[in-house]
C-alpha cells in the first residue's frame, strides 16, 4: 500500500498532500501496530477533562470566552491536536474542542456503526442549536475539514465561516492519474478492503516502534511532534479509524461546494517534497472550484499537521480567520 501512494506521488509531480500519508499508515499491509485496544470506558471517563459535553459521536470541551470557534481534529487525532493554538485563541473566543468518540482512548459509543461522519455532523448541529451559538467559526483538520464542509453545505445556517486545514472535498482524487476522473463507485471496493484490514488490528498488541515509523512522514518537525503523534495513533480504536477512513475515502463533497454560503478558507501545507508554488495552488483551486470566493493560504515548511509543525504561522492564519 505504501508503494501505491508513492506511485500517486510520482504521478502528481512529487506532491503527496493532505492525509494521503495518513491513510497509507492505517492501510499499509493491514498493520495492526498503529492501533491499540481502546481504554475501558470507565478509564476513559476517569481521565476525561472536566466540563466535558458527551454526545453519541463526539465529545466537546469548552474553554475561553467570546465569539464561538469550533475546532475539529482529523482521522485518529484527539482534541490535543489543537493544544498549541488553543490558549491564545481562547483569550477572545469561546473554543469548542471536539474529539471523535473512539479517538484519544475514548469509548467509541455510536461510532462502532457506519455513519460516523454523518453522526459527527449531526452532533455538531445539535451542539450549535442547544448552545445557541450564533454563526460560529468552524475549523477542521483533514477528516475534520471534510466534516466541516458537510456541516456548512448541508446546514448553512449553522456555520458563520469555515476553515479547512490540509483537506480535500474528495480525497480519492489522489488515487487517479492526472487528468482522469475518479468516482465513489470506482474507489469503494479498495476503500472497503482498507477498512477491513485496519479494523482487523483491534485487540492486538500495539507495536510502538512501528507506530513511530508510520507517523514519522506526517511531520517535518519530529523533535516537536513525533512523540505526540505516536501516542495518538496508538490510542485510537482501529475499528473507528477504519470506518472513518472508509467514509472519508467514499465521500465526495465537490458537488455540494456550491451550497456552502459561509466564507471559506483553505490552509494547506508545503515543503520540499510537495513544494509551494503555482502548481500546488492550481491543484487546490481546481478541487475547490465549486466554492466561489474561497481563500487559499499556504503554510510551510510543514507536513500534514500544520498546527504542530508551524504553530506560530498557523496561529496567525487562525487568528486572521477567526477575527
Amino acid at each position: 500500500m505504501t508503494r501505491f501512494f508513492r506511485t500517486i506521488a510520482c504521478r502528481r509531480g512529487g506532491r503527496l498532500p493532505l492525509f494521503a500519508i495518513l491513510v497509507a499508515i492505517w492501510a499499509a499491509n493491514g498493520s495492526p501496530g498503529v492501533g491499540a485496544p481502546i481504554l475501558p470506558a470507565q478509564q476513559a471517563a476517569a481521565s476525561a477533562p472536566t466540563g466535558l459535553i458527551q454526545m453519541d459521536h463526539i465529545s466537546v470541551q469548552i474553554v475561553g470566552k467570546g465569539s464561538p470557534v469550533i475546532l475539529i481534529p482529523g482521522l485518529s487525532s484527539p482534541r490535543a491536536a489543537w493544544e498549541g493554538v488553543t490558549p491564545e485563541l481562547a483569550r477572545n473566543h469561546t473554543v469548542y474542542l471536539v474529539q471523535v468518540n473512539g479517538f484519544g482512548g475514548d469509548d467509541p459509543r455510536a461510532n462502532l456503526r457506519p455513519g460516523i461522519l454523518d453522526g459527527i455532523v449531526a452532533d455538531l448541529r445539535t451542539l450549535i442549536a442547544e448552545r445557541k451559538l450564533r454563526k460560529p467559526a468552524v475549523v477542521g483538520h483533514s477528516m475534520g475539514g471534510l466534516a466541516g464542509m458537510m456541516l456548512a453545505a448541508r446546514h448553512p445556517e449553522s456555520v458563520g465561516k469555515l476553515m479547512v486545514v490540509d483537506a480535500l472535498p474528495f480525497f480519492s482524487v489522489m488515487m487517479a492519474p492526472p487528468g482522469s476522473e475518479v468516482s465513489v463507485a470506482m474507489v469503494e471496493p479498495r476503500a472497503a478492503q482498507m477498512r477491513d484490514a485496519v479494523a482487523a488490528g483491534y485487540g492486538k498488541a500495539p507495536d510502538p516502534a512501528a507506530a513511530e515509523a508510520n507517523v514519522a512522514g506526517l511531520t517535518r518537525k519530529p523533535e516537536r511532534s513525533l512523540a505526540k503523534m505516536k501516542a495518538w495513533a496508538m490510542a485510537a480504536d482501529p475499528r473507528v479509524s477504519a470506518q472513518a477512513m472508509y467514509e472519508d475515502l467514499t465521500t465526495d463533497m465537490r458537488p455540494e461546494l456550491t451550497r456552502i454560503r459561509a466564507p471559506l478558507t483553505i490552509a494547506y501545507a508545503w515543503n520540499d517534497v510537495y513544494p509551494r508554488g503555482a502548481q500546488a495552488e492550481a491543484f487546490f483551486r481546481a478541487q475547490y472550484a465549486g466554492a466561489a470566493g474561497a481563500r487559499f493560504v499556504a503554510i510551510g515548511d510543514s507536513g500534514h499537521f500544520i498546527m504542530l509543525d508551524q504553530p506560530e504561522a498557523f496561529a496567525r492564519a487562525l487568528a486572521a480567520f477567526a477575527g
